[in-house]
C-alpha cells in the first residue's frame, strides 16, 4: 500500500498546476490510467479524445467507450483518417509517427475548445527502450506524458490500474492493426479488417492475446509459446476459416508472440 501511495503521490504532484486535460485515449492500460487519473483529480476537466481509425479494432473502441461510461468520464471520439496521408499508407519504418501525427493535429484542433488545457498520453518509463517514432510526434505537438515524467513503467502501471479496479489492469496489449504489416508493404482498409476478422476467429477460440501478420496472401499467426499447443489443435479450423477470408495461406509461427517483431526488419537494415 506504501508503493501505491507513493506513486499516487507523485503523479498528483504532477496533476497539481494541470486545470484541465484531453488524453489521447486507446482503451489500453496505460492511456486508461492516465485518463482515470485526469478525471479523478481534475474531475470534468478530466476528458478522453479516442480515435475512431481503420488501425483500431472495433472491440478496443467499444471497451474505450464502455470505460469512460463506467467511470463517467467525458470522451470525445474523433475521425482521424490517416488512410487519406500517402505517407502512413506507405507504411515506412517510422508509420507510427504519422500516425500520432495526425492524431495529435487533430487533438489540437479540439485544443481550441479548451484553452489552456494540457494534451496528454499514455507513454510510459518503459516506452522509451523500445522503437517508438511516435514519441517524436508527441513532442513536436507538445504532449506531455504524465507516466513518463513520475517515471513510471508498465510494473507499476499495473499494480495501480489494479488497485483501482480498472478494466483494462491486465488487458493484453493491442497495438494498430497496421503494425501486422510489414514496413514497405502498403497499408489499405481491406487488409486492417481481414487482419481484425482473422483475429476476431481467434479470440472468440479463447486466445485474448494474438497477432496476425500479414504478409500478403499469407498470415502469420502468433501466440504465446504457452498457448502454442492449444493453437495446434485448431490448426485445420483456423487455417480454413482464414482461407475464407481471402488468405491462400496461414502459417502459425512457433517462436510465438513477440511484440514488435516487425522492427526486426529496421535493426537489420542497420
Amino acid at each position: 500500500m506504501a508503493k501505491i501511495e507513493e506513486l499516487l503521490g507523485r503523479l498528483e504532484g504532477w496533476f497539481n498546476p494541470v486545470g484541465g486535460s484531453l488524453t489521447a485515449f486507446s482503451g489500453g492500460v496505460d492511456s486508461a490510467l492516465v485518463l482515470f487519473l485526469s478525471h479523478r483529480f481534475l474531475g470534468e476537466k478530466g476528458i478522453g479524445v479516442t480515435a475512431d481509425s481503420p488501425s483500431l479494432k472495433r472491440r478496443d473502441l467499444d471497451l474505450a467507450k464502455a470505460f469512460c461510461q463506467q467511470f463517467k468520464i467525458p470522451l470525445k471520439v474523433i475521425q482521424t483518417g490517416e488512410l487519406e496521408n500517402p505517407n502512413y499508407v506507405s507504411n515506412p519504418n517510422n508509420r507510427c509517427f504519422f500516425c500520432k501525427d495526425t492524431l495529435y493535429r487533430q487533438m489540437e484542433i479540439i485544443h481550441h475548445e479548451y484553452p489552456g488545457y494540457y494534451l496528454l498520453n499514455g507513454t510510459n518509463k518503459d516506452d522509451h527502450g523500445d522503437y517508438r517514432p511516435g514519441i517524436q510526434a508527441a513532442s513536436n505537438h507538445g504532449i506531455y506524458s504524465p507516466l513518463s515524467d513520475c517515471g513510471i513503467g508498465k510494473a507499476d502501471i499495473r499494480l495501480l490500474a489494479k488497485h483501482f479496479n480498472l478494466p483494462a489492469w491486465d488487458k493484453p496489449a493491442s497495438p494498430c492493426l497496421s503494425s501486422r504489416i510489414p514496413y514497405g508493404q502498403e497499408v489499405t482498409k481491406e487488409k486492417l479488417q481481414q487482419i481484425e476478422r482473422a483475429e476476431t476467429i481467434l479470440n472468440n477460440l479463447g486466445f485474448d492475446e494474438v497477432r496476425v501478420r500479414h504478409f500478403g496472401s499469407e498470415a502469420r499467426i502468433e501466440v504465446p509459446t504457452a498457448n502454442l499447443k492449444k493453437l495446434l489443435r485448431y490448426k485445420s479450423k483456423v487455417q480454413k476459416s482464414l482461407f475464407e477470408l481471402g488468405f491462400e495461406t496461414a502459417t502459425i509461427d512457433t517462436e510465438g508472440l513477440v511484440s514488435g517483431k516487425m522492427n526486426r526488419a529496421i535493426v537489420s537494415h542497420e
